[in-house]
């Protein structure tokens, strides 16, 4: 009544899967990380944060093996301060779950640095960027 299936099932497992590369989960923790904080880092320089910026960079560095782009500083966008420290604090809330997924305290113990000082920026709109990277 039915004709039978000729071709492979797309469930079927390819016959060559060991073809392409495959990254463990602490490669993709990595990649994941990194990018959190070079998100973290283009953030943390529009806001002129200098000291604290060379530390993300540092860790982004470590995490891919090659030195992160900087931004230069404070671009002419519109944006709030504030705006940006929301940001910053979320992106470095994200950057704290990766890094203690993975176990790195440095990262973790950064990302919780950084979190703190954005949410006290928060709290003192009028603190000037230089008491924001006191840290």
């Amino acid at each position: 009544m039915y004709e039978p299936i000729r071709t492979k099932s797309v469930h079927t497992p390819a016959d060559h899967a060991d073809d392409f590369p495959h990254r463990s989960r602490e490669e993709e923790l990595d990649i994941q990380l990194a990018g959190h904080l070079a998100a973290l880092l283009a953030v943390t320089d529009e806001l002129g944060i200098g000291e604290a910026g060379d530390r993300i960079a540092e860790q982004v560095a470590r995490l891919r093996g090659a030195p992160p782009a900087r931004h230069a500083g404070r671009t002419d966008a519109p944006a709030p301060a504030s705006a940006l420290h929301r940001r910053a604090h979320a992106l470095a809330g994200r950057a704290l779950v990766v890094a203690a997924s993975r176990a790195d305290t440095a990262v973790a113990i950064l990302a919780a640095e950084r979190m703190d000082a954005h949410t006290a920026a928060l709290a003192a709109p009028a603190a000037s960027a230089r008491l924001v990277g006191a840290h």
